[in-house]
């Protein structure tokens, strides 16, 4: 039996204070809920999933360069980081994965500073304000990438 796909969930900044951060618009799950219904979704999906959060730019980078060699495709929240950081989206570009770009509140909704993504660019697809099932609507839509028969 072959080993399932493995989906890399990558959280950035301030997304570990989920819970306690700003309840009103981020909802009173917390990261760990997160993980949880990220596994419970790719365990219908016949995928695994490798949940990360970081608040350091670098990090995730380092985490998106590897996974190159590890995994089928990226969803990532970058927070903040989805507004301001160039070396992101080069690292997602570079990895050749399908990436699908995942926001918690309607970024379009939000302060206009919030209404370009940086990231964007490397995506497939973007969720955005759908709360946490956006990361399970972006597990069913990787999926849909990751399963397609090459031609």
């Amino acid at each position: 039996m072959s080993k399932a796909p493995s989906i890399l969930v990558l959280n950035g900044p301030n997304l570990n204070l989920l819970g306690t951060r700003e309840p009103k618009k981020y909802g009173k799950l917390t990261l760990r809920d997160l993980e949880s219904l990220c596994q419970t979704t790719v365990a219908q999906l016949g995928l695994s999933v490798d949940c990360r959060q970081s608040n350091l730019e670098g990090e995730l980078v380092t985490w998106i360069q590897q996974s190159r060699k590890t995994h089928a495709g990226i969803i990532i929240n970058a927070g903040g980081y989805s507004h301001s950081s160039v070396a992101i989206l080069d690292a997602l570009v570079l990895s050749k994965l399908p990436v699908i770009e995942v926001h918690i509140t309607n970024i379009y909704a939000r302060e206009p500073f919030r209404h370009h993504s940086v990231i964007s660019g490397a995506a497939k697809g973007v969720i955005c304000g759908l709360g946490l099932n956006g990361y399970s609507y972006a597990l069913q839509a990787l999926t849909q990438f990751i399963k397609k028969p090459k031609r």
